[in-house]
Protein backbone atom coordinates (compact mmCIF):
# COMPACT_ATOMS: atom_id res chain seq x y z
CA UNK A 1 0.00 0.00 0.00
CA UNK A 2 1.20 3.43 -1.10
CA UNK A 3 1.87 5.98 1.97
CA UNK A 4 1.31 9.55 1.91
CA UNK A 5 3.86 12.12 1.70
CA UNK A 6 3.67 15.20 3.96
CA UNK A 7 4.85 17.97 2.24
CA UNK A 8 5.29 21.00 4.62
CA UNK A 9 4.92 24.53 2.91
CA UNK A 10 8.55 25.73 4.65
CA UNK A 11 11.60 23.65 6.06
CA UNK A 12 12.28 23.37 10.30
CA UNK A 13 11.20 23.11 13.68
CA UNK A 14 7.60 23.92 13.13
CA UNK A 15 7.13 20.20 11.34
CA UNK A 16 8.93 18.66 14.26
CA UNK A 17 5.66 16.97 15.64
CA UNK A 18 4.08 15.69 12.85
CA UNK A 19 7.69 14.03 12.28
CA UNK A 20 7.72 12.55 15.57
CA UNK A 21 4.07 11.36 14.77
CA UNK A 22 5.15 9.82 11.31
CA UNK A 23 7.95 8.19 13.54
CA UNK A 24 5.20 6.72 15.84
CA UNK A 25 3.48 5.59 12.53
CA UNK A 26 6.39 3.58 11.30
CA UNK A 27 7.35 2.29 14.43
CA UNK A 28 3.89 0.71 14.71
CA UNK A 29 4.22 -0.52 10.39
CA UNK A 30 7.38 -2.85 12.15
CA UNK A 31 10.25 -0.15 11.49
CA UNK A 32 12.89 -1.86 14.10
CA UNK A 33 16.11 0.77 13.34
CA UNK A 34 15.70 4.63 13.80
CA UNK A 35 18.49 7.17 13.56
CA UNK A 36 17.97 11.21 14.36
CA UNK A 37 19.91 13.73 13.52
CA UNK A 38 19.99 16.26 16.26
CA UNK A 39 22.26 19.31 17.86
CA UNK A 40 21.69 20.32 21.14
CA UNK A 41 19.86 16.81 21.36
CA UNK A 42 16.76 18.38 21.74
CA UNK A 43 15.19 16.48 18.96
CA UNK A 44 16.77 12.95 19.53
CA UNK A 45 14.77 13.31 23.38
CA UNK A 46 11.49 14.04 21.76
CA UNK A 47 12.39 11.18 19.26
CA UNK A 48 13.30 8.99 22.18
CA UNK A 49 10.20 9.73 24.57
CA UNK A 50 8.05 9.09 21.34
CA UNK A 51 9.96 5.58 21.27
CA UNK A 52 9.92 4.74 24.35
CA UNK A 53 8.23 1.25 25.67
CA UNK A 54 8.81 0.10 21.85
CA UNK A 55 11.84 -2.03 22.10
CA UNK A 56 13.09 -0.13 18.59
CA UNK A 57 17.03 0.28 18.05
CA UNK A 58 17.18 4.77 18.24
CA UNK A 59 20.65 6.04 17.35
CA UNK A 60 20.94 9.72 17.66
CA UNK A 61 23.47 11.26 15.64
CA UNK A 62 25.12 14.65 17.01
CA UNK A 63 27.76 17.01 15.71
CA UNK A 64 31.29 15.95 17.05
CA UNK A 65 32.88 17.83 20.01
CA UNK A 66 34.74 21.13 17.93
CA UNK A 67 32.62 21.67 15.37
CA UNK A 68 31.51 25.19 16.73
CA UNK A 69 35.02 26.00 17.91
CA UNK A 70 37.45 24.57 20.16
CA UNK A 71 35.75 22.00 22.55
CA UNK A 72 32.41 23.20 22.06
CA UNK A 73 29.96 20.66 22.58
CA UNK A 74 26.65 21.57 21.42
CA UNK A 75 24.76 18.69 22.96
CA UNK A 76 23.19 19.44 26.03
CA UNK A 77 23.97 16.83 28.64
CA UNK A 78 20.03 16.78 29.95
CA UNK A 79 19.42 15.70 26.26
CA UNK A 80 21.96 13.25 25.95
CA UNK A 81 20.98 11.91 30.16
CA UNK A 82 17.45 11.78 28.78
CA UNK A 83 18.15 9.96 25.74
CA UNK A 84 20.11 7.18 27.40
CA UNK A 85 17.20 6.94 30.02
CA UNK A 86 14.95 6.37 27.37
CA UNK A 87 16.89 3.75 25.81
CA UNK A 88 18.67 5.60 23.15
CA UNK A 89 22.28 5.42 21.89
CA UNK A 90 24.28 8.12 20.91
CA UNK A 91 26.96 8.85 18.11
CA UNK A 92 28.78 11.94 18.00
CA UNK A 93 31.34 11.98 15.21
CA UNK A 94 32.74 14.10 12.10
CA UNK A 95 30.20 14.50 9.44
CA UNK A 96 30.50 12.56 6.92
CA UNK A 97 30.06 14.49 3.73
CA UNK A 98 32.71 17.59 5.15
CA UNK A 99 35.53 16.95 7.73
CA UNK A 100 38.84 17.89 5.58
CA UNK A 101 37.00 19.04 2.57
CA UNK A 102 36.28 22.25 4.04
CA UNK A 103 39.61 22.92 3.29
CA UNK A 104 39.23 21.43 -0.47
CA UNK A 105 36.51 23.83 -1.56
CA UNK A 106 33.32 22.88 -3.36
CA UNK A 107 34.78 20.40 -5.70
CA UNK A 108 36.09 18.48 -3.62
CA UNK A 109 34.51 15.22 -4.46
CA UNK A 110 32.93 14.96 -0.85
CA UNK A 111 31.25 18.44 -1.35
CA UNK A 112 30.00 17.62 -4.63
CA UNK A 113 28.10 14.68 -2.64
CA UNK A 114 26.62 16.90 -0.09
CA UNK A 115 26.10 19.87 -2.47
CA UNK A 116 23.95 17.02 -4.80
CA UNK A 117 22.05 15.67 -2.03
CA UNK A 118 21.39 18.81 -1.07
CA UNK A 119 19.09 19.49 -3.73
CA UNK A 120 16.63 17.06 -2.39
CA UNK A 121 16.54 19.08 0.90
CA UNK A 122 19.11 20.21 3.38
CA UNK A 123 17.05 16.97 4.97
CA UNK A 124 17.56 14.27 2.95
CA UNK A 125 21.13 15.02 2.90
CA UNK A 126 21.40 14.56 6.46
CA UNK A 127 19.36 11.75 6.78
CA UNK A 128 21.60 9.98 4.34
CA UNK A 129 24.78 11.08 5.81
CA UNK A 130 23.53 10.07 9.43
CA UNK A 131 22.55 6.34 8.22
CA UNK A 132 26.12 6.00 6.62
CA UNK A 133 27.39 7.16 10.15
CA UNK A 134 25.65 4.71 12.71
CA UNK A 135 26.36 1.83 10.07
CA UNK A 136 30.34 2.85 10.13
CA UNK A 137 29.80 3.01 13.93
CA UNK A 138 27.75 -0.22 14.46
CA UNK A 139 24.66 1.07 15.60
CA UNK A 140 22.64 -0.47 12.96
CA UNK A 141 22.68 -3.05 10.73
CA UNK A 142 23.52 -2.41 6.93
CA UNK A 143 20.95 -3.55 4.18
CA UNK A 144 18.30 -3.18 6.22
CA UNK A 145 15.03 -0.60 5.89
CA UNK A 146 15.67 2.27 8.12
CA UNK A 147 13.78 5.06 9.54
CA UNK A 148 15.91 8.79 9.68
CA UNK A 149 14.54 12.25 10.54
CA UNK A 150 16.52 15.05 10.33
CA UNK A 151 15.84 18.84 9.37
CA UNK A 152 17.27 22.19 7.99
CA UNK A 153 18.50 24.27 10.66
CA UNK A 154 16.62 23.01 13.57
CA UNK A 155 14.05 20.28 14.37
CA UNK A 156 12.79 18.23 11.40
CA UNK A 157 11.05 18.38 8.50
CA UNK A 158 12.12 15.53 6.98
CA UNK A 159 11.40 11.56 7.14
CA UNK A 160 12.47 8.93 4.78
CA UNK A 161 13.05 5.21 4.86
CA UNK A 162 16.65 4.42 3.52
CA UNK A 163 18.21 1.12 3.11
CA UNK A 164 21.58 1.51 4.91
CA UNK A 165 24.73 1.01 3.58
CA UNK A 166 28.12 2.35 5.49
CA UNK A 167 30.16 4.97 3.78
CA UNK A 168 32.62 2.04 2.34
CA UNK A 169 29.64 1.05 0.58
CA UNK A 170 27.81 4.25 -0.35
CA UNK A 171 26.56 3.30 -3.61
CA UNK A 172 24.10 1.16 -2.02
CA UNK A 173 22.38 3.85 0.46
CA UNK A 174 18.91 3.83 -1.30
CA UNK A 175 16.66 6.44 -0.15
CA UNK A 176 13.23 4.56 -0.49
CA UNK A 177 10.40 6.40 0.43
CA UNK A 178 9.75 10.14 1.61
CA UNK A 179 7.23 10.04 4.52
CA UNK A 180 7.95 13.99 5.24
CA UNK A 181 9.08 16.96 3.55
CA UNK A 182 9.65 20.85 2.67
CA UNK A 183 8.55 21.48 -0.76
CA UNK A 184 10.51 25.02 0.21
Amino acid sequence: MKKQVDYFEKPGPDNTNRCLEILAELAKEGIQDFVVASTSGETGARAAETLKGLAKNLVVVGHSVGLRGPNVDTLLPENKKKIEALGGRILRCTILTSGLAAFFGDTHPNRVIANSLRRLGQGTKVTCECVMEACDAGLIPEDKEVAAMAGTGRGSDTVVLIRSASSRRFLELAVLEYRAKPRG
